[in-house]
C-alpha cells in the first residue's frame, strides 16, 4: 500500500529550504539516518521541488531568504492543490509574537526558533511525519468508502430503473441509451456560460447516473396499456401520461427517508419534467422555456429521439436522419433551442451510441439510412 505517494516502510522525504549552508548542514546530519533529505537553497527551488514526484512528506522552511522569503512560500504551498496537504515547519531566527502568529497562519503546522536543538527538531520532525502518514492513510480509506457508496447508490438506482424494465422489456436499451445521451447533452451544456448555471449544484456525472430513473413510473401503468401493439385511446393515453407523476412520488417518498440523496431528486425531477414542451403544451404541468428544470428539457430530446430510432411492437425504427429532422423541427416548440444545438452538435456521437447499443439487426440496419458513406 501507498500512502501519500510513499510506500509504507520507506523513509519519509523532508525538505529543507534554507539559504545559509551551515544550518543547512546541521538539519542534514541531525535527519539524514532518518529521513531521506532533499535542499533548498531559495523559494523558487523550494516550490518547484515540492510540486515534483515524489513530494516531500515534511518541508522544514527558513524565513529570511532573498528573493521569496518564507512566507510567501508556504502561502503559495498552501495554494496549490497538490502541495496544500504538506506539513510546514518554520526554522527561522524571527523569535518575535506577530513573527510566530503570522508562521502559524498561514498555515505552517510548527514554528522553531534558531539557535535549535537537532534532537527536538527530530523529534518535531518524526511526530509531523507520523500524523501525516494517519491522515493519508484515513483520507484512502474515506475515498475508498466513498467510492463504495457511490458504487451502491448507483447499483441501487438501476435496480430501480429495472422495475420498469421487467414490466417493458423494450424499456431496458431504452434506459441504457438514455442514460448515455444526457452525458453527452450535460457534458457539453456544461461548457455552455449562459446554461452552466442552471445546473445549480449538480455536475455532468451526477446528472447521468440519476437518469435511468426517468420511466420508472411505468410500474404503475396497466400492462393493457404499457404493452398495446395498436394506437392508445385517449382514455390511455391518459393512463400513460400519469406515469410521469408515478414516478415523481415514488421517488419523492424515498427522498424523504434518504434526504441527503440528490440521485433520487435529480430521478423524480426528470421523471416528472421530460415530457414537458418549450411551449407549454406538455404535460403533466405545463410548463414552459426555462421553468422546466434543464434536466427535463434535456431528457426531452434524448427521449424523443431514441423513441424515433427505436423499433417497436407498433412500430418501425426511423432512420438517424430522419430523426434528427423531426428533432429540428420541434426546435423552439417542443425542445428548447439550445438543447436542440447541442443535440445537432453531437449527433455523430448519438448515432454511436445507438448503434452499440441497438436492440435489433433492423434498427442498426435502418440508423444509416440516407446518410452518405463516410470516405477512406
Amino acid at each position: 500500500m501507498v500512502m501519500g505517494g510513499n510506500p509504507l516502510g520507506a523513509k519519509a522525504r523532508v525538505l529543507l529550504v534554507d539559504d545559509v549552508k551551515e544550518n543547512l548542514q546541521i538539519l542534514m546530519e541531525s535527519l539524514s539516518s532518518e529521513f531521506a533529505i532533499t535542499v533548498a537553497r531559495d523559494g523558487v527551488r523550494a516550490l518547484e521541488l515540492a510540486k515534483t514526484q515524489p513530494r516531500p512528506d515534511v518541508i522544514l522552511l527558513d524565513v529570511m531568504m532573498p528573493g521569496m522569503d518564507g512566507y510567501t512560500v508556504c502561502r503559495q504551498l498552501k495554494d496549490w492543490v497538490e502541495t496544500r496537504d504538506i506539513p510546514v515547519i518554520f526554522i527561522t531566527a524571527m523569535d518575535g509574537e506577530e513573527d510566530q502568529f503570522r508562521g502559524l497562519n498561514l498555515g505552517a503546522v510548527d514554528y522553531i526558533i534558531k539557535p535549535f536543538s537537532p534532537p527536538l527538531v527530530s523529534v518535531r520532525v518524526r511526530n509531523q511525519v507520523e500524523l501525516k502518514r494517519h491522515r493519508d492513510m484515513l483520507d484512502a480509506l474515506v475515498t475508498e468508502r466513498t467510492r463504495q457508496l457511490m458504487d451502491t447508490q448507483q447499483r441501487s438506482i438501476e435496480s430501480l430503473a429495472t422495475l420498469a424494465e421487467t414490466r417493458d422489456p423494450e424499456t431496458g436499451g431504452h434506459i441504457r441509451r438514455t442514460q448515455r445521451y444526457m452525458e453527452l447533452l450535460a457534458k457539453h451544456l456544461w461548457e455552455h456560460r449562459e446554461y452552466r448555471f442552471q445546473f445549480g449544484a449538480y455536475t455532468p456525472d451526477l446528472i447521468a447516473r440519476a437518469s435511468p430513473l426517468h420511466d420508472v413510473g411505468k410500474v404503475g401503468i396497466s400492462d393493457e396499456v404499457l404493452l398495446k401493439s395498436a394506437s392508445l385511446s385517449e382514455a390511455e393515453f391518459a393512463q400513460m401520461r400519469l406515469h410521469c407523476m408515478y414516478g415523481w412520488h415514488s421517488l419523492r417518498s424515498g427522498q424523504n427517508h434518504y434526504e441527503e440523496n440528490p440521485l433520487l431528486w435529480l430521478g423524480a425531477e426528470i421523471s416528472r419534467s421530460h415530457h414537458e414542451w418549450w411551449n407549454g403544451q406538455g404535460y403533466p404541468d405545463g410548463l414552459a422555456g426555462t421553468d422546466i428544470p434543464l434536466t427535463g428539457r434535456m431528457m426531452a430530446v434524448a427521449d424523443v429521439y431514441d423513441a424515433l430510432i427505436s423499433k417497436r411492437v407498433y412500430k418501425a425504427p426511423m432512420a438517424h436522419q430522419e430523426a434528427v429532422r423531426l428533432i429540428l423541427q420541434g426546435r423552439g416548440s417542443q425542445f428548447d433551442p439550445v438543447v436542440v444545438d447541442a443535440f445537432v452538435a453531437l449527433e455523430a456521437a448519438f448515432l454511436d451510441i445507438a448503434l452499440t447499443l441497438a436492440d435489433f439487426d433492423e434498427e442498426r440496419q435502418t440508423l444509416c439510412l440516407g446518410r452518405e458513406p463516410t470516405s477512406t
